[in-house]
């Protein structure tokens, strides 16, 4: 019997909706008109970070990735769509900026991403000390939305970038993508460490099990990568993602050996304590610094994309920490093959 390789896998289903807004995108995507389409008003009154909205993002972003099963590829320009998605956009964007007016400047932002807490409480923290295996397994459920995709969203903007920080951005992600070897992949060694956990690597497999804050931290990287008025935001966003990364690999690497998951769940996060390491230094040496010689004027949307991304990731945090020391899942809704 051939084995199809887990991300050559066919689209995965649209997810179910939880609203009317996202009832009207899912419907449109499967073949309803246009003009069911949410208004203005009714995408105003959705909470930006709430389930609906947040689902309704992520339904509009997916068609510029692998879509979804029975979806034409034709609907991933759709004018209704794409003004549907902007409105959801903007409720999102809006809120972010409100919620992240008051920031520090660039040196101070990357300076206080460096800082590693004597006691930290993050996810890695938790799951290194007290993590139990079902907690192991509910995390890489929730994470596999966006590392099955691993730095897609961030590649939209090289074109945008020159010099020095286009080309600093690019060796990044010719790590990123196995160095042109298919098995490094870091997308597919994440999806080696799920189906170690016993669980289905599938590209959108678990998305009806991703809450809202799951779904934010993902559309995130799709809003900033997909416009190019946003390049100073997404490398502050991609700055955060590489220069905590190393650290919190090398616990979630500890965690999975505490936990006796194997090599093969643990060569992911390995893999990341190294390289990492590494891409810290180019990212705020070449890419930031870089980006900031060539338009210094986007000094404040780069403290704008770090102070989003952490705000984004504080939510997911407390989401996932909260439930776990309850003794709760942090899953949408309850799964007996990720518990």
């Amino acid at each position: 019997m051939t084995v199809v390789p887990p991300l050559a896998r066919a689209a995965p289903p649209v997810p179910e909706a939880r609203g009317d807004v996202s009832y009207a995108v899912r419907k449109r995507l499967l073949g309803g008109g246009a003009g069911e389409l949410p208004s203005e008003a009714r995408i105003a009154r959705c909470s930006p970070y709430g389930e609906d909205l947040q689902l309704a993002l992520h339904l509009c972003y997916e068609q510029h990735y692998q879509g979804f099963e029975g979806v034409p590829d034709t609907l991933e320009w759709d004018a209704g769509l794409l003004g549907t998605r902007a409105l959801l956009e903007h409720r999102f964007e809006s809120a972010l900026r409100h919620d992240c007016h008051d920031r520090p400047d660039v040196d101070e932002a990357l300076a206080a991403l460096l800082v590693e807490p004597a006691e930290g409480t993050g996810v890695s923290y938790f799951l290194m000390s007290e993590g139990e295996p079902w907690q192991l397994r509910e995390h890489a459920v929730l994470r596999s939305v966006t590392q099955l995709r691993e730095t897609d969203p961030q590649l939209w903007v090289v074109p945008r970038l020159r010099g020095r920080a286009k080309a600093a951005m690019v060796a990044i992600a010719y790590d990123e993508y196995g160095s042109g070897r298919t098995e490094r992949m870091h997308a597919g060694l994440y999806a080696d460490l799920m189906t170690a956990l016993g669980l289905d690597p599938s590209y959108g497999r678990y998305a009806d099990l991703a809450g809202a804050e799951t779904l934010a931290a993902s559309n995130l990287m799709s809003l900033f990568g997909l416009h190019r008025r946003l390049r100073g935001a997404l490398v502050g966003h991609f700055a955060v993602l590489e220069i905590t990364s190393s650290p919190a690999a090398s616990r979630l690497a500890a965690a999975l050996r505490r936990s006796g998951a194997g090599p093969a769940a643990e060569r992911y996060y390995d893999e990341h304590v190294e390289a990492d390491a590494v891409h810290e230094q180019v990212v705020r040496r070449e890419v930031v610094s870089g980006l900031l010689e060539d338009e210094p004027e986007l000094a404040p949307e780069v403290t704008f994309g770090i102070a989003a991304t952490c705000l984004l990731d504080e939510r997911l945090t407390s989401r996932l920490v909260g439930a776990w020391s309850r003794g709760e899942s942090a899953l949408r809704t309850p799964s007996e093959e990720a518990g």
